[in-house]
């Protein structure tokens, strides 16, 4: 597997992931995300890196859905089609699969070369729990925030992810 940056995109297994949507229903999309979450959330004390890596890119592929998230896939590392609607509970689910490979046990927090490229990574996974929301609240609506503030005249941030 190639991996050439820190972004939840930036390897083989993650593009190949994204790929994986191409094509498919709706449903298919939310069933494939859902699985990538809950092959990491129900792998108990060990979390494969290949698993963590797609749990990663689901993850930030849900927190880009949010809006007001702040977080924003390029064109070049997302799916072509736009994703469809997300069920609430996807976001709880990723969370959970985010914590997870920030724990001990996981190849994710082990698998770096560079010390520099590990804490990067954690700061890439922890902006994403973070655009995900508290769990518990997966039914508040961010966009009443982001409305707010643009009426304000205030900017919202945004990072491209790739």
């Amino acid at each position: 597997m190639g991996t050439w940056g820190t972004g939840p995109f930036d390897s083989d297994l993650a593009a190949d992931f994204v790929d994986e949507l191409e094509g498919l229903t709706p449903q298919k999309v939310i069933k494939v995300l859902e699985q990538a979450l809950q092959r990491v959330t129900g792998s108990g004390a060990h979390v494969d890196s290949g698993d963590g890596t797609e749990a990663v890119a689901a993850a930030a592929l849900v927190a880009s859905t949010i809006p007001g998230s702040g977080i924003v896939i390029d064109p070049d590392d997302g799916p072509r089609e736009p994703l469809p609607q997300l069920p609430s509970a996807l976001r709880t689910a990723a969370v959970l699969a985010l914590q997870r490979v920030l724990q001990d046990g996981s190849e994710m927090l082990t698998g770096w070369v560079d010390s520099a490229d590990a804490a990067q990574w954690r700061h890439e996974v922890q902006r994403i729990t973070e655009a995900l929301g508290p769990l518990g609240h997966d039914q508040e609506p961010r966009h009443k925030k982001w409305t707010r503030a643009r009426t304000h005249g205030q900017s919202q941030r945004s990072t491209v992810l790739r």
